[in-house]
């Protein structure tokens, strides 16, 4: 099963971030692994009536909003060596199309990430749908995705004295994500 884009009758859901989460992890100092994540997002997802299959996912990042839960780090983080938050103060993804069945799809999108657009694939699930306490419905999935730092331009290291570098290339995305149907 493949969609390529969203019809006028297309369900819209608003990402909602108190309940959602866009974290990553990177290597650090070849031996172990930073996490962070980032605290303030906004998009949509639509699916197609009855369906719990994404169709197209918008979503924007504020790059200060960078958290590891070390001010220092995000601070660095957010400077002209990595995140250049003051030049480049979103990332943003855009779906292209997705494929798959709810329990096991890719979607295909374009990801911005200091200034830089690359085609990258999120590999999801549908977690589950259901009424909230306020009236609303909401929609549950979770997302992973690998990208190459340096292929977006980030690529400031340091070289350590045993061999290595202080941070790996490769970065693992991970979403969990619960949104309510837009009204």
């Amino acid at each position: 099963m493949s969609t390529t884009q969203t019809s006028e009758k297309s369900v819209t859901y608003a990402i909602d971030g108190v309940h959602s989460h866009v974290e990553f992890s990177v290597r650090h100092l070849m031996i172990s692994k930073v996490r962070g994540r980032f605290g303030t997002f906004e998009g949509t997802i639509e699916t197609a009536p009855g369906s719990d299959l994404p169709q197209n996912v918008n979503v924007t990042i504020d790059a200060s909003s960078v958290d590891t839960r070390e001010p220092q780090r995000d601070a660095h983080l957010a400077s002209a060596d990595f995140l250049d938050v003051e030049q480049y103060p979103q990332l943003t993804f855009v779906s292209t199309h997705t494929e798959g069945t709810p329990d096991d799809f890719r979607v295909h999108g374009k990801l911005t990430l200091h200034g830089t657009t690359r085609d990258v694939v999120l590999h999801g699930e549908f977690e589950g749908r259901g009424a909230d306490p306020w009236g609303g419905q909401r929609i549950g999935y979770t997302a992973k995705t690998t990208i190459s730092r340096k292929e977006f331009g980030l690529v400031w290291n340091q070289a350590l004295e045993t061999g290595g570098v202080a941070v790996g290339d490769e970065i693992k995305i991970e979403l969990n994500v619960e949104a309510v149907q837009k009204q």
